[in-house]
């Protein structure tokens, strides 16, 4: 399965390591009230040390209503493969208890050291990018419960090249869920030659193209605008047999039912770094993807927020926190660890947002085993 994959001369990926600054709460919330209703989907987690990162994603997957439904019901147990069941088995843990247990706190313990176990650094005490661990997560999720299938290549003889679907040999409920394909059209611009490539994908980085304030829509057309490759970044095209300069262009020719955006407000020069603290407007309901993706597929061309995940300081300390909104409730919380509070749809849109994650379906209340 891919994980961000994108064309090499076009973007490339940073990982950010630094501490985590504990107890920085911008954003207040008491510790859950024991006098207060226990909703299922709310519940804190508890920080085994740096492992806000870890908190954050988990309460977004947590949000994700088909994924816990899955888990849930019973349903992974079918799929999973005996040699790399480990995680997929302490995510189906974390998951009950988050949503069946009695607790307004849980310790996500079991799926850290089932992750550690393949990522040592997860057992460290030191911040991680949750970018990153997400990753993670849905790579070794996916590893767990792929089934196989024949490769194909999906063509009708009425859609053009650039908007043909490669039926990917291996699916699984991430799959089915997270992941998209972009297409790419590549150019030569001395002979004109046009190539494409297609890559999935399961989050998408996008460029941030102002230093202070900005939308989605903006990030979102810097990434799809065309690219001219020169000097160093030319590209050998088959015909002149030589490296030419090149015009790329990417579209969506998948769109997934779940799409996550990483806002890349990490940014390393050489020997200098720092965080972009931008003001990106991101819009809660109807975000349009339709001028992105090819006609042909434009099933789900409007999406709508289901959770974010913030950070808080700079590369060198920080702290992250999600903003969910919960299927049962239709309301949106704050969850900072086993901090836990209702926030207003206002409170939604701020300045620390790091991912985004959008659903082009409402999502239902998740169906639990039945009892025999």
């Amino acid at each position: 399965m891919g994980n961000v994959f994108v064309l090499s001369f076009l973007f490339t990926r940073h990982q950010h390591s630094a501490e985590c600054t504990d107890h920085y709460d911008p954003f207040p919330a008491n510790e859950a009230d024991e006098n207060q209703p226990h909703f299922q989907g709310v519940t804190g987690l508890r920080n085994l040390g740096n492992t806000c990162y870890m908190n954050a994603i988990l309460q977004c997957l947590c949000s994700i209503s088909p994924l816990v439904e899955y888990f849930l019901s019973g349903k992974y147990i079918t799929a999973l493969q005996k040699d790399c069941s480990k995680v997929a088995t302490a995510f189906a843990y974390v998951m009950t208890d988050m949503w069946l247990g009695d607790s307004d706190c849980v310790s996500p313990e079991i799926l850290r050291s089932a992750l550690g176990s393949l990522y040592p650094a997860l057992t460290k005490k030191t911040q991680q990018d949750a970018q990153e661990f997400l990753i993670y997560v849905l790579n070794e999720l996916h590893e767990a419960l792929k089934k196989y299938h024949r490769r194909r290549l999906y063509e009708k003889k009425s859609l053009p090249r650039c908007c043909r679907k490669m039926i990917a040999s291996e699916s699984s409920i991430i799959t089915r869920l997270f992941e998209g394909q972009l297409n790419y059209s590549i150019v030569c611009l001395k002979c004109e030659n046009c190539t494409y490539k297609n890559e999935v994908f399961t989050v998408l980085s996008l460029p941030i193209p102002s230093r202070y304030e900005c939308s989605l829509q903006d990030c979102l057309q810097c990434f799809f605008q065309q690219d001219t490759l020169t000097w160093n970044n030319q590209i050998l095209c088959s015909l002149c047999e030589t490296k030419q300069e090149t015009a790329v262009r990417a579209s969506i020719s998948k769109a997934p039912k779940i799409i996550v955006f990483h806002l890349k407000r990490f940014d390393v020069l050489g020997t200098m770094k720092r965080k972009l603290r931008t003001d990106i407007h991101y819009p809660l309901t109807n975000l349009d993807l339709t001028p992105y993706i090819c006609p042909i597929f434009r099933k789900h061309p409007k999406y709508n927020l289901c959770a974010v995940v913030n950070h808080f300081g700079d590369l060198d300390g920080g702290h992250y926190t999600a903003f969910c909104k919960n299927s049962v409730t239709q309301a949106w919380y704050s969850f900072d660890d086993t901090r836990v509070s209702e926030i207003p749809d206002t409170s939604v849109q701020t300045a620390t947002a790091y991912l985004l994650f959008y659903s082009c379906q409402p999502f239902s209340i998740p169906i639990q085993k039945c009892k025999s």
